[in-house]
């Protein structure tokens, strides 16, 4: 079968090969893969960012919609035939998170699923909602989860208003859910045409980071002067405090991503205002069964920016770290 690798670190580096044909384990399945979505860690992990000692080749990328196409041994839940998306972590059915379920990962830790068949744990994958196209699906198992992790674990988002960063994946999907979940949604991003396209989608506010570079002072605007409630925070130690700065005493921000980089974080404000500094590592299968029930409920449709096939997965790494994709960027099977 074909499988994307990563022989040596870089994205010069991205090759299809051929590697051996995949057999299910006692409770395992098989899944012919038909579409993958890339996320900012797909492309850490190229780089050689993510885990420089990563042992090569590695199989990237952790989100993958297929059909089963065989079970091993003690396989009940599952059946050949089924629609299935895998879960980022194959050993984190629910609950808290603890360190062996953290190790695995899929395209980490562990091969992922850019490949044309895949080998996954039977309570790692989840049926994909009626409505979804295979590519829509691909999209859920990391930014979906992790937008719907950084509302809804142990919050309550009905009548709040979130603040949003950017226009990527999971500030996306923060969006769908977050308005149909009952909250007031302020986003950020460095293009006006995305925040056009945010607000046309039901944001309820939008900033230029770049014209108005104190977007936490425009935030509390908003909120008269209080703060939002809950910052969905993808940027990391460049804007964390920023977030800080714009949300209330006593609200949250769900600390998700490094994308800005930056160093120097102030601790004081958070602890001069109660906040509350909570990290989201995607989530558990629990959690995408329950967002999947969301979704299926509300007929919501992921915003996928473009579609490449497989021999132009390379290209699609290109197209996400040239940063002007907006929703998410998947690989066709």
């Amino acid at each position: 079968m074909r499988a994307a690798v990563i022989p040596a670190f870089g994205l010069e580096h991205l090759a299809v090969a051929d590697r051996p044909e995949p057999t299910a384990g006692p409770g395992q399945v098989v899944v012919a893969v038909k579409a993958v979505s890339l996320n900012y860690r797909d492309l850490m992990v190229a780089r050689g960012q993510y885990n420089p000692r990563m042992p090569l080749p590695r199989v990237p990328c952790s989100d993958c919609a297929g059909e089963v196409i065989a079970v091993g041994d003690g396989v009940v839940s599952v059946k050949v035939g089924d629609r299935v998306c895998g879960t980022f972590m194959q050993d984190w059915a629910g609950g808290q998170l603890s360190e062996a379920a953290a190790k695995s990962a899929l395209g980490g830790a562990l091969d992922g699923v850019l490949a044309e068949r895949v080998v996954l744990n039977e309570t790692g994958v989840v049926p994909i909602p009626d409505h979804l196209s295979f590519e829509e699906a691909a999209t859920l198992p990391c930014a979906a989860v992790t937008a719907w992790n950084a509302l809804t674990t142990e919050f309550d988002v009905a009548g709040k208003t979130v603040l949003l960063q950017g226009t990527g994946g999971v500030s996306v999907f923060a969006l769908q859910f977050a308005k149909t979940l009952g909250a007031k949604v302020l986003i950020t991003s460095g293009s006006d045409d995305k925040l056009a396209r945010a607000l046309q989608m039901g944001a309820d506010a939008g900033v230029n980071y770049k014209t108005t570079p104190d977007w936490d002072k425009w935030a509390r605007q908003q909120t008269g002067g209080v703060g939002v409630d809950l910052v969905v925070e993808v940027g990391g130690a460049g804007t964390l405090d920023r977030s800080v700065k714009a949300v209330r005493h006593g609200g949250r921000v769900s600390l998700i991503g490094v994308l800005a980089g930056g160093t120097g974080f102030d601790p004081v404000p958070v602890l001069m205002k109660g906040v509350t500094v909570r990290g989201i590592f995607v989530g558990s299968r629990a959690m995408f069964a329950a967002m999947n029930r969301h979704i299926s409920q509300h007929q919501i449709r992921p915003v996928i920016d473009r579609v490449f096939p497989l021999d132009q997965f390379a290209a699609a790494f290109r197209h996400l770290e040239a940063a002007g994709h907006f929703g998410k960027v998947v690989v066709r099977f």
